[in-house]
Protein backbone atom coordinates (compact mmCIF):
# COMPACT_ATOMS: atom_id res chain seq x y z
CA UNK A 1 0.00 0.00 0.00
CA UNK A 2 1.14 3.45 -0.83
CA UNK A 3 2.32 5.68 1.76
CA UNK A 4 0.36 8.16 1.09
CA UNK A 5 -2.91 6.58 1.19
CA UNK A 6 -4.07 8.21 3.84
CA UNK A 7 -2.91 11.36 2.37
CA UNK A 8 -6.56 12.64 2.33
CA UNK A 9 -7.10 12.54 6.02
CA UNK A 10 -4.76 15.45 6.99
CA UNK A 11 -6.40 18.25 8.61
CA UNK A 12 -5.28 21.20 10.17
CA UNK A 13 -7.69 23.60 12.24
CA UNK A 14 -6.90 26.95 12.38
CA UNK A 15 -7.26 28.86 15.47
CA UNK A 16 -4.61 31.72 15.55
CA UNK A 17 -6.38 34.75 14.52
CA UNK A 18 -9.07 36.69 12.70
CA UNK A 19 -9.47 39.12 9.63
CA UNK A 20 -12.44 41.53 9.43
CA UNK A 21 -12.71 44.34 6.83
CA UNK A 22 -11.92 47.42 8.89
CA UNK A 23 -8.65 45.78 10.46
CA UNK A 24 -6.74 46.70 6.63
CA UNK A 25 -7.46 49.54 6.48
CA UNK A 26 -8.03 51.12 2.89
CA UNK A 27 -4.79 50.68 0.94
CA UNK A 28 -3.63 46.44 0.65
CA UNK A 29 0.17 47.63 0.54
CA UNK A 30 0.46 49.35 4.10
CA UNK A 31 -1.30 46.28 5.41
CA UNK A 32 0.61 44.05 3.58
CA UNK A 33 3.72 45.35 5.23
CA UNK A 34 2.28 44.89 8.69
CA UNK A 35 1.93 41.22 7.90
CA UNK A 36 5.41 40.92 6.22
CA UNK A 37 6.56 42.44 9.61
CA UNK A 38 4.51 40.35 11.85
CA UNK A 39 5.66 36.94 9.95
CA UNK A 40 9.25 38.40 10.69
CA UNK A 41 8.70 39.06 14.06
CA UNK A 42 7.62 35.39 13.94
CA UNK A 43 10.33 34.16 12.56
CA UNK A 44 8.98 32.34 9.78
CA UNK A 45 11.84 31.22 7.81
CA UNK A 46 12.32 33.23 4.64
CA UNK A 47 9.33 35.25 5.13
CA UNK A 48 10.17 36.64 1.79
CA UNK A 49 10.04 33.54 -0.43
CA UNK A 50 6.56 33.42 -2.73
CA UNK A 51 5.25 31.36 -5.60
CA UNK A 52 5.99 33.08 -8.75
CA UNK A 53 3.16 31.90 -11.26
CA UNK A 54 3.71 33.06 -14.96
CA UNK A 55 2.40 31.63 -18.13
CA UNK A 56 4.07 31.66 -21.66
CA UNK A 57 2.54 33.39 -24.47
CA UNK A 58 0.51 30.14 -25.48
CA UNK A 59 -0.94 30.46 -22.24
CA UNK A 60 0.60 27.35 -20.50
CA UNK A 61 1.50 28.09 -16.41
CA UNK A 62 4.61 28.17 -14.37
CA UNK A 63 5.31 28.28 -10.89
CA UNK A 64 8.36 28.39 -8.45
CA UNK A 65 9.89 30.15 -5.30
CA UNK A 66 11.50 33.40 -5.67
CA UNK A 67 12.51 35.75 -3.10
CA UNK A 68 10.78 39.13 -2.57
CA UNK A 69 13.38 42.20 -2.75
CA UNK A 70 11.31 45.03 -1.92
CA UNK A 71 7.70 46.91 -1.82
CA UNK A 72 8.48 50.46 -3.25
CA UNK A 73 6.18 52.45 -5.71
CA UNK A 74 2.96 50.61 -4.46
CA UNK A 75 4.89 47.31 -6.21
CA UNK A 76 6.76 43.95 -5.26
CA UNK A 77 10.37 43.47 -7.00
CA UNK A 78 12.26 40.71 -7.45
CA UNK A 79 15.76 39.92 -9.68
CA UNK A 80 16.42 36.82 -12.05
CA UNK A 81 18.16 35.87 -15.03
CA UNK A 82 16.35 37.52 -18.07
CA UNK A 83 17.19 34.17 -20.44
CA UNK A 84 15.41 32.14 -17.46
CA UNK A 85 11.87 30.00 -18.54
CA UNK A 86 10.26 32.53 -16.16
CA UNK A 87 12.32 35.52 -17.47
CA UNK A 88 10.94 34.30 -21.15
CA UNK A 89 7.30 34.22 -19.89
CA UNK A 90 7.72 37.67 -17.98
CA UNK A 91 8.88 39.02 -21.50
CA UNK A 92 6.17 37.26 -23.86
CA UNK A 93 3.15 37.53 -21.33
CA UNK A 94 4.03 40.38 -18.84
CA UNK A 95 1.31 39.12 -15.87
CA UNK A 96 2.21 37.42 -12.94
CA UNK A 97 0.56 36.42 -9.71
CA UNK A 98 2.57 35.56 -6.35
CA UNK A 99 1.68 33.99 -3.37
CA UNK A 100 3.53 33.93 0.07
CA UNK A 101 2.28 31.41 3.11
CA UNK A 102 3.19 32.37 6.10
CA UNK A 103 2.16 28.74 8.50
CA UNK A 104 3.50 30.06 11.44
CA UNK A 105 0.70 32.64 11.62
CA UNK A 106 -1.99 31.04 9.60
CA UNK A 107 -1.99 32.98 6.74
CA UNK A 108 -1.76 33.78 3.17
CA UNK A 109 -1.30 36.87 0.66
CA UNK A 110 -2.14 36.26 -3.07
CA UNK A 111 -1.11 39.17 -5.57
CA UNK A 112 -1.85 39.36 -9.25
CA UNK A 113 -0.86 42.10 -11.79
CA UNK A 114 1.21 43.15 -14.26
CA UNK A 115 5.13 43.12 -15.33
CA UNK A 116 7.43 46.01 -15.84
CA UNK A 117 11.68 45.51 -16.38
CA UNK A 118 13.20 47.41 -13.05
CA UNK A 119 15.50 50.45 -14.39
CA UNK A 120 19.14 49.17 -15.37
CA UNK A 121 20.22 51.68 -12.40
CA UNK A 122 18.31 49.61 -10.16
CA UNK A 123 19.30 46.36 -11.09
CA UNK A 124 22.70 47.45 -11.09
CA UNK A 125 22.10 48.85 -7.01
CA UNK A 126 20.71 45.47 -6.18
CA UNK A 127 23.16 43.38 -8.07
CA UNK A 128 26.40 44.92 -6.72
CA UNK A 129 24.81 44.55 -2.57
CA UNK A 130 24.66 40.99 -3.32
CA UNK A 131 27.92 38.78 -1.36
CA UNK A 132 30.53 38.22 -4.31
CA UNK A 133 29.71 34.68 -4.50
CA UNK A 134 26.02 35.17 -5.37
CA UNK A 135 27.20 37.79 -8.07
CA UNK A 136 29.45 35.46 -9.75
CA UNK A 137 26.87 32.49 -9.63
CA UNK A 138 24.78 35.20 -11.69
CA UNK A 139 27.75 34.75 -14.26
CA UNK A 140 28.10 31.11 -13.84
CA UNK A 141 24.32 29.97 -14.23
CA UNK A 142 22.84 29.77 -17.92
CA UNK A 143 20.09 29.47 -15.94
CA UNK A 144 16.84 26.70 -16.89
CA UNK A 145 19.33 25.33 -19.60
CA UNK A 146 20.05 21.91 -19.99
CA UNK A 147 23.50 21.32 -18.77
CA UNK A 148 25.54 17.93 -18.77
CA UNK A 149 26.63 17.90 -15.49
CA UNK A 150 27.87 20.45 -12.06
CA UNK A 151 31.00 20.32 -14.00
CA UNK A 152 29.91 22.93 -16.26
CA UNK A 153 29.03 25.33 -13.24
CA UNK A 154 32.02 24.78 -11.01
CA UNK A 155 34.42 25.36 -14.40
CA UNK A 156 32.40 28.81 -15.34
CA UNK A 157 32.16 29.55 -12.05
CA UNK A 158 36.57 29.11 -11.65
CA UNK A 159 35.98 31.37 -14.79
CA UNK A 160 34.54 34.45 -13.83
CA UNK A 161 36.06 34.41 -10.49
CA UNK A 162 39.54 34.77 -12.58
CA UNK A 163 38.07 36.87 -15.31
CA UNK A 164 36.43 39.20 -12.61
CA UNK A 165 39.24 39.86 -9.98
CA UNK A 166 38.37 43.21 -7.87
CA UNK A 167 35.25 44.22 -9.79
CA UNK A 168 32.22 41.68 -11.24
CA UNK A 169 29.48 43.93 -13.30
CA UNK A 170 26.19 42.93 -13.42
CA UNK A 171 25.66 40.76 -16.23
CA UNK A 172 23.34 42.46 -19.32
CA UNK A 173 20.97 38.91 -18.96
CA UNK A 174 20.76 39.47 -15.06
CA UNK A 175 18.23 41.85 -13.07
CA UNK A 176 14.98 43.09 -11.61
CA UNK A 177 11.26 43.04 -12.27
CA UNK A 178 8.55 44.52 -10.35
CA UNK A 179 4.65 43.41 -9.98
CA UNK A 180 2.37 46.43 -10.35
CA UNK A 181 -0.86 44.91 -8.30
CA UNK A 182 -4.14 45.05 -9.35
CA UNK A 183 -5.53 42.62 -6.50
CA UNK A 184 -4.51 41.87 -3.57
CA UNK A 185 -6.19 39.03 -0.88
CA UNK A 186 -5.72 38.48 2.19
CA UNK A 187 -6.08 35.07 3.67
CA UNK A 188 -6.30 34.01 7.73
CA UNK A 189 -6.95 30.73 8.54
CA UNK A 190 -10.19 29.80 10.66
CA UNK A 191 -11.69 26.93 12.62
CA UNK A 192 -13.99 24.60 10.77
CA UNK A 193 -13.09 26.05 7.03
CA UNK A 194 -14.82 29.28 8.17
CA UNK A 195 -11.16 31.14 7.02
CA UNK A 196 -11.24 35.28 6.40
CA UNK A 197 -10.57 36.44 3.16
CA UNK A 198 -10.47 40.10 2.15
CA UNK A 199 -9.27 41.10 -1.12
CA UNK A 200 -8.50 44.04 -2.70
CA UNK A 201 -9.32 44.91 -6.60
CA UNK A 202 -7.83 48.15 -8.56
CA UNK A 203 -10.18 49.86 -10.27
CA UNK A 204 -9.58 52.94 -12.61
CA UNK A 205 -6.70 53.62 -9.98
CA UNK A 206 -8.50 53.29 -6.55
CA UNK A 207 -8.58 50.43 -4.22
CA UNK A 208 -11.83 48.80 -3.68
CA UNK A 209 -11.95 46.26 -0.45
CA UNK A 210 -14.69 43.20 -0.88
CA UNK A 211 -15.02 40.08 1.97
CA UNK A 212 -14.74 36.67 -0.23
CA UNK A 213 -16.47 33.49 0.90
CA UNK A 214 -13.99 30.82 2.39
Amino acid sequence: MSQLANISALRTDYRKAALDEASVGQHPIPFFEKWFLEACAAEVAEANAMTLATASKEGIPHARMVLLKGVENNGFTFFTNYDSNKGHDLQENPHAALVFYWKELERQVRIEGRIERLSDAASDEYFHSRPEGSRLGAWASPQSKIIPNRDVLEANYNKYQQQFAGHIPRPAHWGGFILLPSCIEFWQGRSNRMHDRVVFINESGAWKKHRLAP
